[in-house]
């Protein structure tokens, strides 16, 4: 059987739970851990800093108690600054990771602004240290047993077809196949599992509406209000070719997890069901594709 259902993860920014000041509504993790867990969800992603315990036991004994195994997460961090040195941060956050069995450290490559509505492009000078940093971070986590992968995120410093493949050609990190940044950055997320499974160390599951994403991508409307214009929808119901991408990756050998991770901004606390409706049918579809594959 075409193994989904067991690498099945979640990733609380589908409840509207993000590191963007002012994003949203934002939901307390009891709610989010617990609709995870009721759902069926083997695992999740850490969240914002601030979502769950800073200290690496407490964090950790947080998600035993919802019977979650934690993968790591998203963590953004400035790369390309020669007055900051990354490597401090990492290393707090590697310890917490370790603590937590959690073993995908999710890089999104921070500009120093604040939300993700601006294009930023990094010079000569500021690439080389990039990949420098980068090069070290991937070796660190590496010694603690952690995979440390490249997020493609819009409004951060690996936007575009041509960053990403900056870092497929000149670092050895690995990426985090997220199929709505790559698509909204202008990459087409299905060509490149096929011609780059092996970089592929992660994957964040989005779908999208392309008439939305590609007035994202031409400026016509920010990130923000293409999120709030209903860009994201449920696993199976946009335009991004999720069962293609899901079965390619699986052809190909990718053992990873398979995180759902459905960007969403709510506007107060949420009545009825809530965002936990949409994940919902992000479940019921993996589940179908994976008996569809199997048989």
């Amino acid at each position: 059987m075409s193994n989904i259902t067991s690498r099945l993860a979640a990733a609380p920014i589908s409840w509207g739970v993000c590191e963007v000041p002012g994003w949203g509504h934002q939901l307390e993790a009891s709610r989010v851990l617990s609709e995870m867990t009721d759902l069926g969800i083997a695992a999740t992603e850490f969240g914002p800093a601030g979502f769950l315990p800073e200290q690496a036991a407490e964090r950790a004994e947080v998600l035993k108690r919802h019977n979650l195994q934690a993968i790591g997460g998203f963590f953004p961090i400035l790369l390309h600054d020669p007055a900051k040195d990354p490597l401090k941060a990492v290393a707090a956050e590697l310890d917490a990771y370790e603590a937590a069995g959690a073993t995908v450290m999710v890089l999104a490559a921070e500009t120093g602004v604040d939300g993700y509505d601006q294009r930023h492009e990094l010079d000569a000078e500021g690439w080389n240290l990039f990949g420098r940093n980068l090069d070290f971070i991937v070796k660190a986590a590496a010694d603690k047993g952690i995979q440390a992968v490249v997020h493609p995120h819009v409004g951060t410093m690996i936007e575009t077809t041509a960053d990403v493949n900056r870092v497929l050609n000149d670092t050895a990190a690995n990426l985090c196949l997220d199929t709505g940044h790559l698509l909204i950055g202008g990459t087409d997320p299905g060509q490149l599992v096929r011609e780059y499974a092996s970089r592929i160390g992660h994957t964040h599951l989005k779908d999208v509406r392309k008439a939305i994403a590609s007035r994202v991508q031409s400026g016509e409307i920010s990130y923000t209000d293409g999120v709030k214009s209903g860009m994201y929808v449920p696993l199976g119901q946009g335009d991004v070719g999720i069962a293609s991408i899901v079965s390619h990756l699986l052809d190909s050998g990718y053992d990873g997890w398979f995180t759902m991770e459905q960007d969403t901004i709510l506007q107060g606390a949420p009545s009825g069901d809530g965002p936990v409706a949409d994940v919902r049918q992000s479940v019921a579809f993996l589940r179908a594709l994976e008996v569809e594959l199997s048989q």
